[in-house]
């Protein structure tokens, strides 16, 4: 994908190009985390949970993060199939919002990131058992100790329970401050192998 003009937004005929587009602005605006994103899953009850959570990826086939699969945002995510996104960039008074089904990226695709992570991360990734009870803030640092050693020497893998999702959108909306609340809204929404776009109302 290629970058474009973003002067006036709402002409813009594909999402993931403005998407592109808007991401490269804030890389260069936002002081912390431009991909930082909230992510909104819902429980076997219907009952949603948000979280924050760092975009890793993205392309024509939707949103890429990574989480570990037993905690509660990993179990909702197999469990009920779907989610939503919001990235707001406060510098630049913008926001997207996106939701879609949920798949799981390919195990190379996986391990090819997850290798690519600092390594006390990739320690961390083995030492938390993310959203279970901790006893003690010890018992977390004896975990990253135990697994420090275990592989003090050589690559260290991918854990089974880590792994990434794809969002794939059935609708990305666009979102930019305007005065007195009369914003611009565009919300792109999948329509066969394209794109219908809609202006809304503020």
């Amino acid at each position: 994908m290629s970058g474009l003009i973003t002067g006036d937004f709402t002409e813009s005929d594909e999402p993931f190009a403005l998407f592109e587009a808007w991401m490269k602005e804030a890389e260069a605006s936002e002081p912390n985390d431009p991909n930082a994103m909230a992510l909104a899953t819902v429980d076997e009850t219907g009952l949603p949970n948000v979280r924050m959570v760092l975009l890793k990826g993205f392309d024509e086939n939707g949103f890429v993060f990574y989480t570990n699969t037993e905690s509660n945002k990993g179990r909702e995510l197999l469990g009920q199939g779907k989610a939503a996104l919001v990235l707001h960039w406060k510098s630049l008074r913008r926001q997207v919002r996106a939701r879609g089904p949920v798949t799981l990226v390919s195990d190379q695709e996986a391990d090819a990131y997850f290798q690519s992570r600092p390594r006390d991360s990739r320690i961390g990734a083995w030492a938390s058992q993310q959203s279970r009870p901790l006893e003690s803030r010890f018992a977390l640092e004896k975990a990253v100790a135990l697994n420090t050693a275990k592989f003090a020497v050589g690559e260290i893998p991918r854990p089974p329970h880590w792994t990434g999702f794809r969002i794939a959108p059935v609708s990305i909306e666009f979102w930019q401050d305007k005065p007195f609340r009369l914003h611009d809204r565009v919300v792109f929404s999948r329509d066969g192998d394209g794109w219908r776009k809609v202006r809304l109302y503020p």
